[in-house]
């Protein structure tokens, strides 16, 4: 009999739905939570001592899994646990610290498979750490600079030749005015290098930029690599293709042998099994490593390549 699979994401992850319904067809033992629904819709329960490991089980009203029994975990973006109303803002805080230290170390401590395990998750999303690991495994990546003062950009500017970009370090998401905003990747202007107000106040990255003949989303699964072209069909997306996702047209293609082993050395590095990595690739046909998430978005490329994205993560999993 195979083992349980513990899918933790938010409720409304809707690529999740396609990764629970893969291994549901399989005839797979799913349970699904959200770290929200914690502690108020689920429980858990942890026991370990000198001769047994961690065992116990997490429960809703509706199912349960025992803990021993878990032989993997799909670990993708849960929501933050949710605590009953009447709490003061330093109750909550706590209970926090503790909900993370407790439901989060117990599942932390699961020897299971895991896609991704999330320190591993935490230390794969530093972009400073992934290109070092790129560079190091024999992955081509641009200059890069990473500063918070502007001196050091114009140095950086006048050693590389031909244009600048900038773009955020981490996330390129912030809600203002209770709406959701991103911050694009954009090439620097003569102007923009003339006046860098606002660099002093927190860590911004700087990358040479490269001319693109197009751009790859590389997902990689275990050992399976899932590669797209993305053509930007904009000025817009020709900077950042995120900025203009109508514009753009996909295809599927074949990843270079040396680029495929460099990102089996990076993957193993990174200690990940799950990521989707951007690439770019000039008028020569050289790939340039830009980045990998070890949470990325995959559902749309494969909606738009027929790609068989879930189907691998499944198939991870469950070792197969």
């Amino acid at each position: 009999m195979s083992l349980p699979v513990l899918v933790i994401a938010a409720n409304d992850d809707w690529p999740t739905d396609r990764v629970v319904t893969e291994l549901t067809g399989r005839g797979i033992e799913v349970f699904r939570m959200d770290t929200a629904d914690f502690p108020q819709q689920l429980s858990l329960t942890g026991r370990i001592d000198e001769g047994h490991g961690w065992a116990g089980e997490l429960a809703t009203v509706q199912r349960t899994v025992d803990l021993s029994r878990v032989g993997a975990v799909y670990y993708r973006a849960p929501g933050a646990f949710q605590f009953p109303d009447g709490m003061t803002g330093p109750e909550e805080r706590f209970a926090a610290a503790q909900a993370r230290a407790g439901l989060g170390g117990v599942l932390s401590a699961l020897t299971a498979r895991w896609v991704n395990h999330p320190t591993a998750m935490a230390r794969a999303e530093y972009k400073p750490v992934q290109l070092d690991v790129a560079r190091a495994c024999g992955l081509r990546i641009p200059a890069t600079l990473i500063t918070n003062r502007p001196d050091a950009v114009r140095e950086f500017a006048a050693a590389v030749p031909g244009p600048l970009i900038c773009k955020p370090v981490a996330s390129p998401v912030l809600i203002e005015d209770d709406q959701l905003k991103a911050v694009y990747t954009r090439r620097l202007t003569p102007d923009d290098l003339a006046d860098l107000r606002g660099i002093d106040t927190t860590a911004h990255l700087f990358q040479e930029w490269v001319d693109k003949s197009h751009e790859v989303r590389l997902t990689v699964v275990g050992r399976h690599m899932f590669a797209a072209e993305v053509h930007a069909g904009s000025d817009a997306a020709h900077e950042d293709w995120r900025s203009d996702y109508g514009s753009l047209t996909y295809a599927t293609t074949t990843v270079p042998a040396d680029v495929a082993a460099a990102m089996r050395r990076l993957m193993f590095r990174l200690c990940i099994s799950y990521g989707a990595a951007d690439f770019i690739v000039d008028p020569t046909g050289q790939w340039w490593f830009l980045e990998v998430n070890p949470c990325g978005q995959w559902d749309w490329i494969q909606g738009a390549t027929g790609q068989p994205i879930a189907a691998a993560i499944a198939d991870e999993l469950q070792g197969v």
